[in-house]
């Protein structure tokens, strides 16, 4: 390590300008793959695609033809008739128009249009109202075929959208204050161009009522994008927040802009290698720039701060350079090493984006640090002499007396006066934040990553004040595929099944147990024939049939009722065709929605139910699941008679083996979420399904929670072990365990009280907590390691501490305050966007960098004053002792000046 520090501070002090245009065409060389950059903001692509749970979400899709939507709330609270009058669903009506023609050439495959997709859209005016045409008879008319033109049309359709329990609350809400337009897109990642597009309809309309676009594609593909928008504005500012803190600190904007160079070549480099390398850039990846501005002044700004302490004109560009890089090289390395470990522990996250993430942003970190040790002393290098003239603390002497130094200085004086104190509040504030952090609550929620003012929360909170729920996911039922198997019992069971019915009926059908024993002689040869039981009964069909045709009259109806039966057995397979299973499924969505955690579900059962109802007599007794497997077979061939006959297929697939349960969730929390899954789970533990069944989840909200539930854990188990990795590290650096220890305090109370912060003000802990929590483990320690290795060299020479404190309450200390300061109030201009994310990150770095500043200046030389001769050896003899502490005081002195 020593020859490779050597070699890199001759290199760039010796051949400065080689150095310089290393650095420079490097970075030039990485930026000319800008241009194929890949951007991806689906939070999808988070989870790997052979994932169990995303696969089965895209054949849940599939099976049941379902796109992502986005929902349009039309919300009117200021009309008694709320939307339900003729200038409001006059306005309704032309939009849905509008909506129908939101659709473009297919960018992936030029001979298909993309967009919103008319046959599946929801509206008054695209959905039936259902009602009893006569006997035995249902009739299928449109709600609104037009805009009403008097109130009384208007309230008309009204009461027959009232009279439809598959419309009521997810339609248009039990007040009438809210209806809405449900656009399913062929893509959801067009969500964002058809809310501009819609916007800019709804800006033409005038009207009354309010509008509000929501649904979980526009809130996903809206955070990316937005994401990407508030890094080119959030940035710029944090960096001229920094520029001018420097400036105020060092005087010399040649010397203020080498951070700033730093910074953005490291950057570009970074980018521009994961680029190149075909890595997409996702919403992890985006937040490596920010990231990496903040990593890569850190270093710079502790040599500058030495550089400008010790700088004198004697001394000169060359000798200060070299002494500066021969003190900090070692605790720079190690900051950027323990950094760089931090983040490449997410290479092990089962996360692709979070794997490229930690690998791309640990490479930054080492390419930053390479940087700052190959470019700051050569930039140094490359300033005129007389352009330094003035710089530095001897030439600037209030620096001395300045209200930094001050406040370091009494700061030092109370470590060393009062440390059990000081370490005793410490404790306590530490137990109080350990407290905190049991109080966590993990949670995610996409529209919540929108300030409260955004139009995607606006509609968030308004929408799901009125509907039973926007957020909208899938509880698939699925017959085993064993029910269809084929075995030698299938045989057996349909011959004694045959064979009893044939029995049962011989007093009208004479011959029927004969001609039943002929077929069921013809069913044990097809053993090796077949592969499934359906494809038996239908071989057993067509052999009736097959009969049928040679028999005499009297045969010919005996087979006619076997054919029957037969039918009937094959009927019953389809077990969402069976009465029990549909009650099954209705007292289970009764069950949810009495949970509080669902506001609505819909299904095949609902659709039954409202066919059944306008078959009898529409009357409300009515509204029920028919009692025999006809009358549910009749009602769904009745529901295909209408203008929306693929709407079944979304409820249940054509074998009627799998059927889905639309849950909407009033609620976008992933924990809402993961305590409906708890509350069907619990449900069918405790009331076993009449059939063999299976039950799974599908949806991108539910998607979300899955990806909450493999991500947060996978970022705290990456963390723990970066921590501990970290802790080898800071043993290895120091050649002993208890420095190791000590070392990581700052870092462990700095999270602790962060984490403690979180759990006591009750927020929640999401993705950006979690991504950001890494973060703090290499910034923490960092000013850890610059002062323990620090005082270990001045405590050499000293030989006490309480000749040394003085000393690095000098300029250690303000070099730490000085990137305190500099990273804490230079990222706080990232509040000022929409996004909470940037919001918490902005905050997040405050707190990580105030709290291990203030934590490394106070706990740290407390405890060295306090254990001081368990951390330090002792002097051999009284006189050593004694010459050591003048060569401390006088240090003291310089300090204090």
């Amino acid at each position: 390590m020593k020859t490779l520090k050597t070699a890199l501070i001759d290199f760039s002090i010796n051949h400065y300008r080689l150095a310089t245009l290393v650095m420079v065409l490097f970075t030039i060389a990485m930026s000319l793959f800008f241009p194929l950059i890949q951007v991806d903001t689906d939070p999808e692509n988070m989870l790997p695609k052979d994932d169990p749970q995303r696969v089965f979400h895209n054949l849940s899709k599939k099976e049941f033809m379902l796109s992502e939507t986005v929902v349009v709330g039309i919300v009117n609270e200021s009309d008694p008739d709320g939307v339900f009058n003729p200038e409001t669903l006059g306005h309704v009506y032309e939009l849905t128009q509008f909506a129908k023609t939101l659709r473009w050439p297919d960018e992936s495959d030029p001979g298909k249009r993309s967009g919103v997709i008319e046959v599946d859209m929801l509206g008054p005016s695209l959905v039936d109202h259902m009602s009893q045409g006569g006997p035995g008879e249902i009739k299928f008319e449109w709600l609104m075929p037009r805009p009403p033109e008097t109130l009384e049309a208007a309230r008309a359709i009204r009461d027959k959208a009232f009279s439809n329990p598959l419309l009521k609350g997810r339609l248009f809400s039990e007040d009438g204050k809210v209806l809405c337009i449900y656009l399913p897109l062929t893509d959801k990642h067009l969500s964002y161009r058809i809310n501009e597009e819609l916007n800019k309809k709804i800006d033409s309309l005038g009207g009354k009522e309010a509008y509000h676009i929501a649904g979980v594609p526009v809130a996903e593909v809206a955070i990316g994008v937005e994401m990407f928008s508030q890094m080119g504005i959030g940035t710029p500012l944090a960096m001229a927040v920094i520029f001018s803190l420097m400036v105020l600190f060092f005087r010399k904007w040649r010397l203020v802009i080498l951070p700033m160079i730093i910074a953005m070549f490291s950057v570009m480099s970074t980018m521009g290698l994961m680029i190149g390398l075909g890595f997409q850039v996702h919403i992890l990846s985006s937040m490596i720039p920010i990231f990496l501005m903040c990593i890569g002044t850190v270093s710079s700004i502790h040599i500058l701060s030495e550089f400008f302490d010790v700088y004198t004109d004697e001394k000169g560009r060359n000798e200060t350079i070299r002494t500066v890089m021969n003190t900090l090289y070692v605790p720079i390395l190690y900051t950027s090493l323990t950094t760089a470990a931090g983040f490449a522990s997410l290479i092990f996250t089962p996360i692709p984006p979070a794997q490229i993430f930690g690998a791309f942003l640990s490479a930054g970190v080492m390419i930053a640090w390479l940087y700052t040790v190959i470019f700051v002393p050569a930039y140094v290098m490359m300033i005129p002499k007389h352009k330094l003239k003035d710089f530095g603390m001897s030439a600037v002497q209030r620096d001395k007396d300045s209200l930094l130094t001050k406040v370091l200085q009494a700061a030092g004086r109370i470590t060393f006066n009062h440390p059990k104190g000081l370490l005793i509040l410490v404790a306590i504030l530490v137990g109080v934040v350990i407290w905190g952090t049991m109080q966590i609550n993990v949670n995610d929620n996409y529209a919540k990553r929108f300030v409260g003012s955004h139009p995607i929360r606006q509609a968030d909170i308004a929408l799901n004040r009125h509907l039973e729920g926007t957020y909208t996911a899938y509880l698939v039922l699925q017959a085993p595929k064993e029910a269809n198997s084929f075995t030698p019992d299938t045989v057996q069971a349909f011959s004694s099944d045959l064979m009893a019915y044939a029995n049962s009926i011989q007093t009208q059908f004479n011959s029927a147990p004969s001609l039943a024993g002929g077929i069921v002689r013809h069913a044990s040869k097809l053993s090796d024939r077949v592969q499934s039981r359906e494809a038996f009964l239908d071989a057993m069909v067509k052999e009736v049939d097959r009969r049928a045709q040679a028999a005499s009259d009297e045969d010919f109806y005996t087979y006619d009722e076997l054919r029957t039966h037969i039918g009937v057995q094959k009927e019953k397979m389809k077990i969402f065709k069976r009465p029990e299973m549909l009650a099954y499924m209705a007292e289970l969505q009764t069950y949810l929605e009495a949970t509080g955690l669902v506001g609505k579900t819909t299904s095949v059962v609902d659709a039954v139910r409202k066919v059944n109802q306008e078959m009898i007599d529409g009357k409300p007794e009515n509204y029920r699941i028919p009692e025999k497997l006809q009358g549910i077979a009749e009602c769904y061939l009745q529901f295909q008679q209408g203008h929306r006959p693929n709407d079944l297929w979304h409820m249940v697939t054509p074998d009627y083996m799998q059927a889905n349960i639309w849950v909407q969730l009033k609620s976008g929390d992933s924990s809402a979420m993961k305590s409906a899954v708890n509350a069907a789970d619990a449900y069918f533990r405790e009331n076993p399904p009449p059939f063999q069944l299976s039950h799974r989840w599908a949806g991108l909200h539910f998607i979300n929670l899955v990806l909450q539930d493999k991500l947060i854990p996978a970022m705290l188990h990456s963390f723990m072990g970066s921590f501990a990795v970290v802790f080898v590290m800071m043993t290895f650096l120091f050649r002993s365990l208890r420095w190791g220890l000590l070392c990581m305090v700052p870092l462990t109370i700095t999270i602790l009280t962060i984490y403690g912060i979180i759990g006591i003000s009750g927020k929640d802990y999401d993705l950006p907590v979690a991504v950001l929590g890494v973060l703090a483990l290499g910034m923490a320690v960092d000013f850890a390691i610059h002062f323990l290795q620090r005082s270990r060299v001045y405590y050499s020479a000293a030989g006490s501490w309480k000749a040394t404190y003085g000393s690095m309450f000098g300029e250690p200390a303000r070099a730490i305050s000085r990137n305190v300061l500099v990273i804490a109030i230079g990222f706080l201009p990232l509040l000022i966007g929409p996004i909470v994310p940037y919001k918490t990150m902005g905050i997040m770095l405050f707190a990580i960098m105030t709290l291990s500043g203030i934590i490394t200046l106070l706990v740290l030389p407390s405890t060295l004053t306090t254990f001081e001769n368990w951390f330090f050896k002792k002097p051999e003899t009284k006189t050593t002792q004694q010459a050591l502490e003048a060569t401390g005081t006088a240090a003291l002195d310089t300090s204090h000046r």
